[in-house]
């Protein structure tokens, strides 16, 4: 268990899970979007409303955070998000187009700076076809819409936690200083 909290390949130096590893991340998060006066809104799918409650227990939080939507069930991606019910149908829900418009969808719809996404297999057992420990994560920030793809190992409880603190990490360096 000694990865949870960090990006692959980092170490604490100790051979045990850094547990403020994901509070950390989302406390200097909310840290800079609101030196920068920018606001975010969540949409999760496999993380089930970690990732934004992570976000929102950051004393501070409300003056940048939005809200979140879980869109858990496939068809409500598209009815909450506006992610496109032909893209679902054609590809499924753990895809990076899907990501993508996630992120963006909940931009709009909760009228953040910017919209962080979440979907993947959790495990288990396989989904459609993809492994647990895929996930795709979907950052939409202004204008620019990017998908990041992640292959994570470990129990169901490992990949959310691991998907929460890596979309952290990955929405920071993707933040311009």
């Amino acid at each position: 268990m000694g990865g949870v909290g960090r990006r692959p390949g980092e170490e604490d130096g100790r051979g045990s899970a850094d547990v403020s590893g994901a509070s950390g991340s989302a406390a200097d998060l909310v840290a800079v979007l609101t030196r920068r006066g920018l606001t975010i809104a969540v949409a999760e799918s496999l993380t089930g409303g970690l990732l934004v409650a992570e976000l929102i227990a950051v004393p501070g939080a409300s003056v940048v955070v939005r809200g979140g939507v879980v869109a858990y069930a496939t068809d409500l991606k598209a009815e909450l998000l506006g992610v496109d019910a032909d893209l679902l149908a054609a590809s499924g829900p753990i895809h990076p187009d899907v990501a993508r418009q996630m992120a963006d969808g909940v931009r709009r719809r909760l009228g953040a700076d910017i919209g962080i996404a979440t979907t993947g297999v959790a495990g288990p057992d396989s989904q459609d076809g993809h492994a647990p420990g895929e996930v795709w994560l979907g950052f939409a920030i202004g204008g620019d819409v990017t998908a990041v793809g992640l292959a994570l190992g470990g129990d169901r409880e490992s990949i959310r936690r691991d998907t929460v603190s890596e979309s952290l990490s990955r929405l920071r360096d993707l933040l311009p200083e």
